[in-house]
């Protein structure tokens, strides 16, 4: 892994575009196609032309659903597993990274729908005394500047200390530790304010981990049980889950790789297993392709929020270079020929990943690299623009 890819990993992947970046093709890595159902993948043959270049000894194997009017196309090229050299599934589970966000941002939309809380008040009424120190106000911060990435909260995954153990190769002996809300809230604390509240954007795992305590604090339950109760059980979603601080993977599942250096001639590590209490509300959830094609597509149709909310969760701010923007949880991407994508990103170790859906929901797009630098931008526009 790059300097670049890993200094993507520890701010979270901030979205769509950001999340597919990544390094040129090895066509060495590509493997059959493996399409759901016969003739389903001739109209998704660009796709899979994409998939087999897309993979790479840095992300060896993808696994992707497209789903349109015609239906589903599930596929995969590349390799699951380095050691026996197993294909990629087309139905693998995967960690999901920072699509997390969407989830979290929904039920807080929800409970604002319902009265529950206003996107406008501020964070410190929610959780007094808790974003506090070296310039940090919980009382000036709202909470819709939490899910727009506009509060100035310092990013947690920026810390030296939190780098040193999750991102290097000290994190193979803290695999398995267990990470808190709290614990990580106050190791953002420790640092000031990337800008006031309102005056900037920066990307802030720190915003999420936030959102989840409010969410609790608002309901009793926590972020993981509002999801399932609000989200996972209503659409269905049988392969998606918050594991907790459970570090398996379910199966079907392929092997996660990462270098956990930036050394020339840095390792490959098996990743597959940790504790994804480190990502938390920011990026914990396990999920496949079907599953996160189902949830956008109902979010955009507007399934999961009434009008008003689903309105302020595509209301953007300008989200850093090259004119991106930023909603909540949710960011547009406009491809080549025109269409534009409403969906997020994710990267957590060992998986790099997007999933959106045009904004009628009739076309979405999900897929994963089992590593953290697949091209995925030739996927997305191989699917949504046919080259």
């Amino acid at each position: 892994m790059t300097k670049g890819q890993r200094m993507s990993m520890r701010t979270g992947i901030t979205g769509v575009a950001a999340v597919v970046a990544g390094a040129l093709a090895a066509g060495a890595f590509a493997a059959p196609a493996l399409a759901s159902a016969p003739g389903q993948g001739d109209r998704h043959r660009a796709t899979q032309k994409a998939m087999e270049a897309a993979v790479n000894e840095d992300a060896p194997g993808v696994t992707v659903q497209a789903k349109d009017r015609r239906g589903a196309w599930n596929s995969a090229a590349g390799v699951g597993n380095l050691d026996d050299q197993s294909p990629r599934g087309a139905h693998d589970h995967y960690r999901v990274g920072s699509i997390t966000k969407t989830f979290v941002a929904t039920v807080l939309l929800q409970l604002e729908a319902e009265g529950e809380l206003d996107l406008d008040d501020k964070v410190g009424r929610w959780l007094p005394g808790v974003v506090e120190g070296n310039g940090h106000d919980g009382d000036r911060i709202t909470v819709r500047q939490l899910l727009n990435h506009t509060s100035g909260v310092f990013n947690v995954s920026a810390d030296a200390g939190f780098q040193e153990k999750v991102f290097t190769e000290k994190f193979l002996e803290h695999r398995y530790d267990t990470w808190t809300p709290e614990e990580e809230v106050a190791i953002a604390m420790r640092h000031k304010p990337d800008f006031k509240p309102g005056k900037g954007w920066n990307y802030s795992n720190t915003n999420y981990v936030l959102a989840g305590m409010i969410v609790e604090k608002v309901t009793g339950e926590s972020y993981a049980d509002e999801i399932r109760r609000r989200v996972i059980e209503p659409l269905g979603l049988h392969h998606t889950s918050l594991p907790g601080t459970d570090a398996s993977m379910p199966r079907p599942s392929s092997r996660a790789y990462t270098k956990l250096s930036d050394a020339p001639d840095a390792k490959n590590h098996d990743v597959t297993e940790f504790n994804p209490s480190v990502g938390g509300a920011a990026g914990a959830m396990i999920s496949d392709s079907a599953d996160l094609n189902r949830f956008y597509t109902a979010l955009l149709r507007g399934k999961l929020l009434p009008k008003k909310q689903l309105a302020e969760m595509k209301t953007t701010v300008p989200a850093g270079d090259e004119g991106r923007r930023y909603g909540l949880a949710l960011e547009a991407v406009k491809t080549s020929c025109g269409k534009v994508v409403w969906g997020h990103g994710g990267d957590i170790h060992g998986s790099s990943s997007m999933a959106g859906a045009t904004e009628d929901g009739r076309h979405a797009l999900a897929f994963n690299f089992n590593g953290p630098a697949g091209d995925g931008p030739s996927i997305l526009e191989a699917e949504f623009c046919g080259k």
